[in-house]
């Protein structure tokens, strides 16, 4: 009665103007992958690499913040030399930064 009826628009989109609608979102997760999933990939490669190349007497930090030197190597485990007569073992992939060879010299 006091509400006019509304109809539907019947004029369809032509297929340039669809794909200049969906062009914000192609343009986003192009510069999503260039700023994040990409580097993100670059990092988790070097850290992969660096695990598999751990090997005898390398020096090297854990996540936890544990200082220390390889001792033995196994496929999952390190044994770290953390003080005289105290190794620890820890989970090869607990390792966050390998030292250079010198850095530790409390042990």
């Amino acid at each position: 009665m006091f509400i006019s009826n509304a109809y539907a628009q019947t004029a369809a989109a032509s297929g340039a103007e669809s794909l200049y609608s969906f062009l914000p979102i192609i343009l986003m997760f192009v510069v999503l992958y260039f700023l994040m999933i990409r580097p993100q990939m670059k990092r988790q490669k070097e850290q992969k690499a660096m695990i598999e190349a751990i090997g005898k007497g390398d020096e090297v930090i854990t996540a936890g913040g544990i200082l220390g030197t390889v001792v033995k190597v196994t496929d999952i485990y390190i044994t770290l030399a953390v003080a005289n007569n105290t190794e620890v073992v820890v989970q090869k992939s607990a390792v966050a930064t390998l030292l250079p060879k010198g850095t530790i010299k409390t042990l």
